[in-house]
């Protein structure tokens, strides 16, 4: 039986830690815990912990340390390195709703990401067949076959298959066999979505977020036509701007449009104001709703007026530049 105390990181995987560390301001470190071996991988077997200025990456599935060490490892490279984050400023007032979002969310921006994550991954290589297999397990583990009629894990079922289908790729005829024997209808929801988020790479901070949004858009079309619930992760979910210099220059009400919304502002309980981008109708920032005494048409013109540099600066909104 493996035990945390005898795993070693690989050099691939040790390589990556390094560049992390090379570039965070804090001590970045992989910590493998418990004993558990469940037989296959998923992306839940890992955490990052955030520790004062340090960040712990913990392992808690030993099945396949490295390659699981290398997927959090990768996640925070790509951030480190200036690539778009999500954010969740705003509260519907309902808890256990909030965290749905939020999951779903995250998840959503998630599987975009790993296109770049996965073909890293790849470059280095830390997917073998074994690999392969064990994802696949993963898979299995995590998603039981459609029923007929269909149950209210749909929304699971596709989430998970998209994820693999940028892992495995279309061109696996076995694993395609065994998804289209087992889940029909999500895997033709998840191929769908598949080439919306596939029609053009991922290979920029910018290709990312354009990518991302269109996934929060094109997968709430496919909740809605089965009937369920969008999620509107398009105002619900901030994510951040990619801007030009010529764009941080232009005004306020050039590149964004602020709107009321239903929902509050979460550290203020205040009624939210949303930011959305103008070109893509992304929610890209949350202000509170100001103090009765200030809420005239004023305080709006003079939001509007500003430049985007000077609204994210006074926002503490991180950007990044094109």
């Amino acid at each position: 039986m493996l035990k945390a105390k005898d795993v070693q990181l690989n050099e691939a995987v040790q390589g990556l830690l390094n560049q992390v560390n090379a570039i965070y301001p804090g001590k970045v470190e992989v910590q493998f815990i418990g004993e558990l071996q469940a037989g296959y991988v998923r992306h839940d077997q890992a955490q990052q912990m955030q520790m004062g200025k340090d960040i712990a990456i913990q392992v808690a599935d030993l099945t396949a340390p490295n390659y699981t060490a290398s997927h959090e490892l990768l996640h925070l490279l790509m951030i480190l390195s200036g690539f778009p984050q999500v954010f969740f400023s705003l509260t519907t007032g309902q808890p256990k709703l909030d965290e749905q979002l939020m999951i779903m969310g995250t998840e959503l921006y998630d599987i975009v990401s790993h296109f770049v994550v996965v073909s890293e991954q790849k470059k280095h290589g830390l997917i073998t067949p074994e690999i392969e297999d064990l994802y696949l397990a993963g898979v299995k583990a995590t998603i039981k076959p459609e029923p007929d009629p269909v149950d209210d894990e749909m929304t699971l079922r596709t989430l998970t298959l998209l994820d693999a289908l940028v892992f495995f790729g279309l061109d696996d005829e076995k694993v395609m066999a065994d998804f289209e024997r087992d889940y029909p209808i999500s895997l033709a929801a998840a191929k769908k979505l598949y080439a919306v988020i596939t029609a053009k790479p991922v290979d920029s901070p910018f290709t990312l977020r354009r990518n991302v949004v269109k996934l929060f858009k094109a997968f709430d079309e496919q909740l809605e036509a089965w009937q369920l619930p969008g999620l509107h992760n398009t105002e619900f979910t901030t994510l951040t701007s990619v801007m030009s210099k010529r764009q941080l220059g232009l005004k306020v009400r050039q590149v964004f449009e602020l709107y009321h919304s239903d929902m509050h502002e979460k550290n203020s309980q205040r009624r939210a104001y949303v930011g959305f981008n103008r070109t893509d109708e992304q929610n890209a920032f949350v202000l509170p709703s100001p103090a009765p005494k200030d809420d005239t048409p004023d305080y709006f013109t003079k939001i509007y007026d500003l430049t985007v540099q000077e609204l994210f600066d006074q926002l503490k909104m991180p950007y990044i530049l094109r």
